[in-house]
């Protein structure tokens, strides 16, 4: 079985026993190194992506920015209080760099290809502001059930600041449109004159980004995080729905 098949059904088989160990708060101390496992999966599936629809070079240099400047981005947060907001990782997510777990660089790679993957069946390979904008959206629209469940439920990183939504500071959710709409707006330029590809790696990674939300949506769902829940899942099928029927005009 070839290295990029074996990643992706690793994945799945993570996914599904995680969701369930996760749920009911069964990960002892001990193996709290699986959350690292499952980011960095996730974001080499997204790296994957990449490299079988743009090829290796171009896949692997949009991959390596992404990674490089989340981190960057994420550190200006940590450190600074920029971008972002004011807060700080509580949980061991492996090795870092600038303060910032690699694995959460691994996060954004997931959050960069799914997002990009959606917007480009949603709006075509040549529409800059369109593309991007809708882009940075979908990296918004992630990150609206990701943040609460993190903070709320497992308390991976804490911020200092009150707001109607969980207390994460508004600023995050700009925050993260910001880096987003920089990240997508690299990734038209270097791919300018490619092709759009419905691959199989295509529907991999939507899946993936799905799924991702589709876990924490359930994680919030038994802890009670209700807006989260409605306004995640309202905004996830209607993007869903959307993005197939697109889809299936392009065949």
């Amino acid at each position: 079985m070839k290295a990029d098949e074996l990643t992706y059904k690793v994945f799945l088989i993570w996914y599904f026993i995680g969701i369930v160990l996760l749920s009911f708060d069964l990960i002892p101390s001990y193996l709290e190194w699986a959350n690292v496992v499952f980011l960095v999966l996730a974001g080499v599936i997204g790296g994957i992506y990449f490299i079988k629809t743009f090829g290796a070079a171009i896949g692997l240099t949009i991959s390596l920015l992404v990674v490089g400047i989340s981190i960057f981005a994420e550190h200006l947060g940590v450190e600074y209080g920029l971008l972002f907001g004011d807060y700080y990782y509580t949980s061991d997510f492996g090795p870092q760099l600038l303060g910032v777990p690699i694995a959460i660089g691994f996060a954004w790679l997931m959050v960069i290809a799914g997002s990009h993957a959606i917007s480009i069946v949603l709006t075509g390979t040549n529409q800059f502001i369109s593309y991007t904008l809708i882009g940075s959206l979908m990296a918004v629209l992630i990150d609206l059930i990701i943040d609460p469940v993190a903070f709320e439920v497992k308390q991976y990183w804490i911020w200092n600041a009150e707001s109607f939504y969980y207390n994460i500071p508004i600023s995050n959710f700009i925050g993260w449109f910001v880096v987003a709409f920089l990240l997508h707006s690299i990734i038209f330029i270097i791919t300018l004159k490619s092709k759009l590809s419905i691959s199989e790696w295509h529907s991999r990674i939507v899946l993936v980004f799905f799924l991702v939300i589709g876990m924490f949506v359930f994680l919030a769902l038994i802890h009670g995080l209700w807006l989260g829940v409605i306004l995640t899942s309202i905004l996830s099928y209607l993007t869903f729905m959307f993005y197939m029927r697109k889809r299936s005009n392009l065949k």
